[in-house]
């Protein structure tokens, strides 16, 4: 009888070890397509930003620390008539491309993934991440403005969606590799591993909830998509700041006020966004033209503020070595807010994080600037409040606070303003959470019809 019961548990044994090892051999996998996704559209961006913004237009935006050029910058001088028509330029072609062969790779990719997790049993279409992939490189490096996490969560959602199918997976099965292709995607090219799987299951809902199934696959295809992204463009933070620390308490006053500008500027970030999408659906023209009129009004606002234009993180690099005057960053945040509405609200391809981070980070840093200027005994380093800027803002807009924690902290390499990150991404999650800028979030586990029954 002990024979029997042990030869019986010995095999019950080999068959979980067998189970578990195919599906970490699953998602290693989707880490390695995620990566080298990452790895190509990265290089796509920066070849676009040399030939189109620096070789046409002449302009050449700074670069965070942890990014490097890829080709050697030109001499050609700063033509702001070409900056104008560029956007517009790049709104033609990606216009044609996404609504030719996927209309559904249209705007920030992350909400089409979302919907996918909830809606479509984490089905993609299987082309959807190439032309994602061409579109959005096509639409952020003419100027439009965008991020990159949108296109790369739509690469590794697209090809765990892929496998899972041609392995005639179950719908539950399939979501969870879909979700560990977002926090592969997302995790490698912000360099941001462990946030990459937290942002997978905590972006799927409004509520304060994570999708605990997908926590585990997602840090597994995370890690291996990281990896890989670093063996090519090396390791590190993707933004040096110094070595900010919070120790003083009376410091969480001005956090607190920066907390309140944060939920008023992502109300409005999200009110532009949607007021243009909507805007630009309500015409009754072709739709491969409307990315087009989108990147005109990004060109005129292009044409006056240029900072505003393409990713934008050069200047929250300068913002966090407080080398930016409150003017100039006030112009950034509001301008950027205009620019991506009509970038990825017209229909172009792009993400929403990226510029969050952005204008987050503008905001905090004239925040910062002003307290020191009053308070100096208190707020003795304005760069510490971009770093918090980045963290609260997009807290507020997107209701994923413990996810966009980490990733702030990730990004910077600053892991010693936890605590008043914590406090303003509390506030702001607290205060803007009747608003997202992922439309597609449900509000909870039993909202999602992908628990229904």
């Amino acid at each position: 009888m002990k024979n029997r019961l042990k030869g019986f548990f010995d095999k019950e044994s080999s068959i979980q070890i067998v189970r578990t090892g195919k599906w970490i051999f699953y998602f290693i996998l989707i880490g390695i397509i995620a990566g080298l996704g990452s790895v190509a559209f990265h290089y796509f961006c920066q070849l676009g930003i040399h030939y189109f913004m620096d070789f046409a237009a002449g302009y050449r935006p700074p670069a965070p620390a942890g990014e490097h050029h890829l080709l050697l910058p030109t001499d050609v001088p700063f033509n702001r008539w070409i900056l104008l028509f560029l956007p517009a330029f790049g709104g033609i072609l990606s216009g044609f491309i996404v609504y030719t062969f996927a209309p559904e790779a249209e705007g920030h990719g992350t909400d089409a993934a979302i919907d996918a997790y909830h809606r479509r049993g984490g089905f993609i279409r299987s082309r959807v991440p190439f032309v994602k992939t061409i579109a959005s490189a096509i639409t952020l490096t003419t100027g439009g403005s965008g991020g990159r996490e949108g296109p790369i969560a739509q690469i590794g959602a697209g090809f765990g969606s892929f496998l899972a199918t041609r392995l005639k997976l179950s719908d539950r099965e399939r979501r969870i590799m879909m979700a560990a292709g977002i926090g592969a995607g997302v995790g490698s090219i912000f360099r941001a591993p462990l946030a990459g799987a937290l942002f997978a299951a905590e972006v799927l809902y409004r509520d304060p909830d994570f999708e605990s199934e997908v926590i585990i696959p997602a840090g597994i295809s995370s890690v291996v998509a990281y990896c890989i992204f670093c063996l090519i463009f090396g390791w590190g933070s993707l933004f040096d700041s110094p070595d900010f620390v919070f120790q003083n308490p009376l410091e969480l006053g001005p956090y607190f006020v920066l907390a309140l500008v944060l939920v008023i500027t992502g109300i409005l970030y999200i009110k532009s966004f949607y007021g243009i999408t909507r805007f630009f659906k309500s015409l009754n023209i072709p739709n491969h033209i409307k990315p087009a009129i989108g990147g005109l009004c990004t060109g005129i606002i292009g044409f006056f503020l240029p900072q505003t234009l393409a990713f934008g993180y050069g200047f929250a690099q300068k913002a966090l070595f407080n080398e930016l005057t409150i003017p100039f960053l006030l112009c950034l945040a509001i301008g950027k807010i205009i620019t991506t509405s009509f970038s990825i609200g017209s229909g172009g391809s792009g993400g929403v994080f990226g510029p969050s981070i952005v204008i987050g980070g503008a905001m905090g840093g004239v925040a910062g600037r002003l307290f020191h200027q009053f308070i100096p005994t208190v707020v003795t380093e304005p760069g510490a409040f971009v770093v918090v800027g980045m963290a609260g803002f997009f807290t507020a807009v997107s209701n994923a606070p413990i996810s966009t924690i980490i990733f702030v902290s990730e990004m910077t390499g600053s892991y010693r303003l936890l605590l008043p990150s914590l406090m303003v991404c509390s506030f702001s999650y607290l205060a803007g959470q009747k608003w997202t800028i992922y439309d597609k979030q449900v509000k909870s586990k039993v909202n999602s019809p992908a628990h229904a029954g």
